[in-house]
C-alpha cells in the first residue's frame, strides 16, 4: 500500500478498481484507507480526500472515542476471554495435553506454555483456537447465507488480517480475521453477509448496502454494534 498525506490526514492508497466512486474507510485500527476508481492519479485521489476532510475528521474522532474503552487483558487465573460474544474465565492448568481448550465453561491454558513462552505463546494458542473454531463455524454460516445472497464463494481462510475484520478477494475467496470469533453469533453472521455481498459489489456504495439489506434487513443494528464494541474484541 502507498502511504500519502493531505495536510494533516495520512491515508493508505489502495489499488484502483472498476468502481465509479472513491471508497474511503476508517479501518478497525483507525487507519484511513482509500480505494479510487482505476485510472485515478494520486493527485486526483488527494483532491477527493481533501473534499471529504470533515467527514474523515468526524469519523476519526468517533473511532478514538470508541477505542478509548479498549480492553487490556492479563494472562492470569480468572481473567475473562471472549468466544462467540460470551466471556469465559481463564484457568492455568498443569499437565494438559493441548495448549488450550474450552472445558466446563472455562478456557484451560497449559501453564507450562506461559512459563516457557510467556504472553506471545499464550496469544498464539488463542489465535490457533479461534482459527480452528472459525473455519468450522464460518463455513457453516457461509453455506447458510450464500444461497440467500445468490453467490458461491471460491474459498475460505481464517487468519490475521491486520486492521480488517474480513475481505473478499477479486476471485471471490473470503478471508476473516480470527478476532471475529470473539463477537456474538449475530455479528459474525453480519460479517459473513457483508463479505458475500461484496461478490455483487466490490465497494460500499448504496448498491452494495442494498445487497446486504436483501439478506439481512437488520444489518444496520449489527453494523453499529460492531462499530461500538469492536475495540473490545482483542487479546
Amino acid at each position: 500500500m502507498n502511504v500519502r498525506r493531505v495536510k494533516d490526514i495520512e491515508y493508505f492508497l489502495l489499488p484502483g478498481t472498476e468502481r465509479k466512486t472513491t471508497d474511503i474507510v476508517i479501518e478497525r485500527n483507525g487507519v484511513v484507507t482509500v480505494r479510487p476508481p482505476k485510472g485515478f492519479s494520486p493527485e486526483q485521489v488527494d483532491a477527493v480526500v481533501e473534499s471529504k476532510r470533515m467527514w474523515i475528521y468526524r469519523n476519526l474522532a468517533e473511532w478514538r472515542d470508541l477505542n478509548a474503552t479498549a480492553v487490556v487483558r492479563e494472562w492470569v487465573n480468572g481473567e475473562s476471554f471472549l468466544y462467540l460474544g460470551r466471556g469465559y474465565r481463564l484457568s492455568l492448568v498443569a499437565e494438559q495435553g493441548v495448549d488450550l481448550k474450552l472445558k466446563d465453561g472455562r478456557f484451560c491454558l497449559n501453564r507450562t506454555l506461559i512459563e516457557k513462552g510467556g504472553e506471545p505463546a499464550a496469544k498464539r494458542a488463542f489465535e490457533t483456537f479461534y482459527c480452528v473454531k472459525g473455519e468450522s463455524r464460518l463455513r457453516e454460516r457461509i453455506g447458510y447465507f450464500a444461497p440467500k445472497a445468490g453467490v458461491n464463494p471460491t474459498g475460505l481462510k481464517v487468519k490475521d488480517l491486520g486492521y480488517r475484520w474480513a475481505s473478499c478477494t477479486k476471485n471471490n475467496s473470503l478471508r476473516f480475521h480470527w478476532k471475529c470469533m470473539m463477537a456474538p453469533a449475530k455479528i459474525i453472521d453480519y460479517m459473513v453477509v457483508h463479505e458475500l455481498s461484496h461478490m455483487h459489489q466490490k465497494n460500499h456504495t448504496d448498491a452494495f448496502w442494498n445487497e446486504v439489506d436483501k439478506v439481512m434487513p437488520d444489518y444496520l443494528e449489527r453494523k453499529m454494534w460492531l462499530k461500538k464494541h469492536g475495540a473490545g474484541l482483542d487479546l
